[in-house]
């Protein structure tokens, strides 16, 4: 099947409004028109079945319409983190082979100085008011096209998206997505939360990202209801667009939820109309969790996912039990377990990695058929997450196998230290690495970030992990920062932190 059925199908349904984007109403039939129309207009421009086209804009109803048209004709969507530099953006560019771009103007230079060490691309398509001199119109484009377009029928394991990996431990690798696997993961994630056909949903994370594409093609699946599209995360619109679009389900990241936390005038907008709260990306702190709960009244339903399995893989329940620092259960037939280092199966309260099996597994990574057989083995996804499951089947993540940091032979997780910084009273954000020591190999370092108005000296926050942790996993120093450095999608990146 090729997966831009899934908008076909919901205009059986009837014309409604879909999108709501500055004040702007978008249809599903006004967006499907202006998808058929791109994809006319990118076929005149020679992009063909398999093609890869890439996708670098910020939040826009133009994105959405992007990714149908450029599945409507069996092309591959390569959406690009907006946000990474012109290096990240060439190598992109380079690797996937790309020959047709389509950006907004503010993001010109990047795509200059990219296309200099990519000379396959050929085509610039610019979402502006006005046309740009040496690009493509994408208003334009629509204008001179039909909206009549046959969907190629795509086969299920033709690759409908190369979405990149952050490239934390390296190079970024593309990572193959089917049109059956995205198809799959929707179906399953809707299975999953069980949303009502009429839910009003907010998109403020990058639509540019895998976030983006399970957002959209589960929404597909809600045939009567509404997305409220924000170009960028903004505390003020935010609770004004929930308020105003009586909004139901918020999806967001951990530092999202801790800046509503310290948002002090809250209470002028009336949020009683969000019935799920869902967080992903990173992990969720307990003390965070609960502070929101007193504050909002809302249970945060944590879940979890690879872009190796398109993303959605777990999840709290959303009006079921949740259990704080848990990713929830796996998603509706999707196999989860927790092996050892021989891939054997450990029982409930034994720590292992986490491995998937299932159609929503990646094809593998583009050129890299290495890279991609150490990460499938006997068809389980091996994440490099440790965790255990417990007695009721929801998942624990203790750490990821590359952030254990190993002090005098001993194996210590930085989220457990974390998790007792996050309960200082001071502290907002926190992120635990590892460094070198002569006499342990590895010790400690923490990274803090104070709530607004707050003070704490980097000597206070020992003294209170001192009274809190063992001695031998209490950080040999902290450090105070202003701001974590974090990925498009709010990811704290540790990479990033050692090189301080």
């Amino acid at each position: 099947m090729n997966i831009a059925e899934l908008a076909v199908r919901g205009l059986s349904t009837g014309e409604h409004v879909s999108i709501i984007f500055e004040g702007s109403e978008y249809t599903n039939v006004q967006m499907d028109k202006a998808a058929c129309r791109l994809g006319n207009a990118l076929k005149k421009l020679g992009v063909g079945p398999q093609d890869r086209v890439i996708l670098q804009m910020p939040n826009a109803p133009e994105v959405l319409q992007s990714f149908q048209a450029v599945w409507k004709i069996g092309a591959v969507c390569v959406p690009v983190n907006f946000q990474v530099g012109a290096e990240e953006i060439a190598y992109i560019y380079q690797d996937s082979g790309a020959a047709t771009v389509i950006t907004a103007p503010e993001f010109l230079d990047k795509v200059r100085i990219a296309r200099a060490g990519a000379p396959g691309v050929k085509n610039v398509i610019v979402v502006s008011a006005e046309p740009v001199a040496g690009a493509h119109h994408f208003a334009g484009l629509l204008a001179g096209n039909s909206d009549q377009l046959d969907i190629y029928p795509a086969a299920d394991d033709d690759v409908a998206a190369l979405v990149y990996t952050s490239g934390t431990t390296g190079r970024p690798k593309g990572v193959m997505q089917t049109h059956y696997a995205l198809y799959y993961t929707a179906v399953n994630l809707q299975a999953t939360t069980e949303y009502p056909p009429d839910t009003v949903t907010v998109a403020m994370l990058p639509l540019c990202h895998s976030y983006g594409i399970g957002l959209m093609n589960t929404a597909l699946l809600r045939t009567l209801g509404k997305t409220v599209v924000l170009r960028q995360f903004n505390l003020e619109q935010l609770f004004s667009a929930i308020e105003k679009y009586r909004v139901n389900s918020v999806a967001a990241v951990p530092t999202m939820y801790i800046y509503m936390l310290n948002y002090p005038d809250y209470k002028k907008y009336d949020l009683r109309s969000v019935k799920y709260y869902i967080c992903g990306s990173a992990p969720l702190s307990g003390e965070t969790w609960k502070q929101f709960k007193e504050k909002f009244g809302g249970e945060i339903a944590e879940g979890w996912g690879l872009t190796e399995a398109c993303a959605n893989n777990a999840l709290n329940p959303v009006l079921g039990l949740k259990k704080v620092g848990s990713i929830g259960k796996p998603m509706k037939n999707m196999e989860m377990k927790i092996v050892n280092d021989r891939d054997e199966e450990l029982p409930p309260g034994r720590e292992g990695e986490i491995v998937l099996r299932g159609p929503m597994v990646m094809k593998g990574y583009w050129k890299q058929p290495e890279a991609t057989a150490e990460m499938i083995r006997n068809g389980w996804l091996h994440t490099g997450d440790i965790g255990y499951v417990d007695e009721d089947g929801y998942f624990f993540i203790t750490d990821r196998k590359k952030d254990i940091i190993i002090k005098g032979g001993e194996n210590i997780s930085p989220r457990a230290v974390e998790e007792v910084l996050y309960t200082h009273p001071a502290v907002s954000e926190a992120a635990v690495i590892g460094v070198k020591d002569k006499v342990y190999g590895e010790d400690l370092k923490a990274f803090v970030v104070l709530k607004p108005g707050e003070t704490a000296e980097a000597e206070d926050i020992l003294a209170f992990c001192k009274g809190r942790l063992k001695r031998f996993f209490v950080p040999k120093e902290v450090v105070v920062i202003q701001a974590m450095p974090k990925s498009l999608v709010g990811k704290i990146l540790k990479k990033e932190l050692r090189k301080l």
